[in-house]
């Protein structure tokens, strides 16, 4: 009999105590200040912008959740909790910051890295890589200068067009122009195992004031040897390059009649067969002996 109400005095103190009535007044301004802040902080990106952003709303998110936690003495744990958390974030801001400086560049490699390296998600860290490689140095070509020779310059290096305009010429005969972001070596670098040695076979001249970024091929090399990452990143890169060249000289392959020439036909690959001059000549002439269809029904 007296086990009952020892049983019925644990079940009491086992029950969860549960909120006798809502609090008449919210909490402060600073309480859903701070709350607003981690909400913004956690939309955050990734990249170094994206980092930045998060934890610049979590710094001050936690700052005021601090604030707030140090108004109300019975929050000790609360108040210990949220500055250790904004002290840490405030410590990857700062952190964050800082790498964000080590990887700016001038506007001529930023604009690159916008044009080719950004679409294909290379990272700044990546790319700065890529650019110590060059030494970040931005060489200058004079309007009616050569940029290479056909047969006469070495092809020793792998370089980029960053402003003008580039004539490309064979013997004498023009083939295309070279643009902002476009390769100006690419075929004769794809065309050359690393081991090779070769020269340029087609005239490369400036037709106005150039700016382009060049890396040497054993620095390039020993890049790619230690990051295959950006090994894949550059063949792509000038496989591409070549593909647009491709198809830049096939805007200008006609025959006699005026069709344009398809790269993918084997045809072509091979060499077209002669042409005819005119296309009434085509048709068979009747010689004085034979009659035409109609006549000799007739």
């Amino acid at each position: 009999m007296d086990l009952l109400p020892e049983n019925n005095l644990t079940d009491e103190v086992l029950e969860y105590p549960v909120c006798s009535e809502w609090k008449e007044h919210p909490e402060g301004s600073v309480f859903h200040l701070a709350h607003i802040m981690l909400v913004l902080g956690f939309m955050g990106g990734s990249g170094f912008y994206g980092l930045l952003y998060m934890f610049c709303f979590l710094t001050l998110g936690f700052f005021c959740y601090s604030i707030w936690a140090w108004s109300d003495p019975c929050t000790t744990d609360s108040f210990s909790w949220t500055f250790a958390l904004f002290a840490l974030c405030l410590g990857q801001l700062i952190h964050v910051a800082y790498r964000l400086r080590s990887v700016t560049f001038e506007k001529e490699f930023q604009d690159l890295y916008e044009c080719l390296f950004k679409k294909l998600g290379v990272s700044l860290t990546h790319f700065g890589k890529i650019v110590e490689s060059c030494e970040g140095d931005v060489h200058t070509i004079e309007k009616d200068h050569f940029f290479a020779m056909e047969g006469k310059t070495p092809i020793d290096k792998l370089s980029v067009l960053v402003s003008g305009r580039i004539r490309v010429t064979v013997n004498g005969e023009f083939l295309h122009f070279i643009y902002p972001f476009q390769f100006l070596d690419s075929p004769e670098w794809d065309s050359l195992r690393p081991s090779e040695e070769g020269f340029f076979q087609v005239t490369l001249r400036a037709d106005i004031r150039c700016r382009y970024v060049a890396w040497r091929r054993k620095k390039l090399y020993l890049l790619f040897a230690q990051h295959r990452y950006i090994a894949k990143i550059f063949a792509l890169l000038v496989r591409n390059d070549i593909a647009e060249k491709l198809f830049s000289l096939n805007d200008k392959a006609f025959d006699i009649r005026g069709f344009r020439y398809d790269l993918r036909l084997p045809s072509f690959c091979n060499g077209p067969g002669p042409e005819i001059a005119n296309t009434n000549e085509s048709r068979p002439v009747l010689g004085q002996n034979e009659t035409k269809p109609a006549e000799r029904d007739s």
